[in-house]
């Protein structure tokens, strides 16, 4: 379909920093290289086995507690995941949406898949509190598009290419309402 030709560029204009999949078994996440220069400070450290810490050891002191306890809440029960943080670099603080789903692979074994989106343009200067971005939001367009990433890995697991392709359509439309929101 000729739409997915611009998909670069509106991931870009969308904030996309990067993907992660986690080995929930093995406690080690891979992060391509947007991820890896933003969360872990370190592009080299792409494609590498890394513990939480490492691969989140940009996440801002404030936040660093209840993300790894939502994160490690995730991990035993499997499903979405979605959350908003401030990740400290050497310019200043950015702030930074991680969404994804964890769910068993062929063999049970808990695995899962996400993206890093920067908000930082949605954010004023004022301050939100850990206890605010904490609260579960009940928003029609996040669920659906917690569902659509669920199908997306469901479907990895099985040979289904045009079920796949179709979700990645979906995908890439929630993700242009979503920033499309956030302007």
């Amino acid at each position: 379909m000729n739409s997915l030709l611009g998909v670069e560029p509106a991931l870009t204009a969308a904030g996309f920093v990067g993907i992660w999949n986690t080995n929930v078994t093995a406690g080690r996440s891979l992060l391509d290289e947007g991820a890896a220069a933003l969360l872990a400070g370190n592009p080299s450290l792409a494609g590498e086995q890394l513990p939480m810490e490492v691969a989140l050891g940009r996440i801002h002191a404030d936040d660093k507690g209840w993300v790894f306890e939502r994160i490690r809440r995730v991990r035993q029960t499997g499903g979405s995941f979605s959350a908003e943080f401030r990740v400290v670099t050497d310019t200043g603080v950015r702030w930074v949406l991680n969404r994804g789903t964890l769910v068993p692979d062929e063999s049970g074994r808990m695995q899962g898949q996400g993206a890093y989106i920067d908000t930082t343009d949605a954010h004023s200067d004022v301050f939100i509190s850990a206890s605010l971005l904490n609260q579960e939001v009940e928003d029609p367009l996040i669920a659906a598009a917690d569902r659509c990433l669920e199908m997306h890995s469901t479907l990895k697991r099985g040979d289904y290419p045009d079920l796949r392709r179709l979700t990645e359509m979906l995908l890439v439309g929630f993700g242009r309402s979503l920033a499309l929101r956030r302007s």
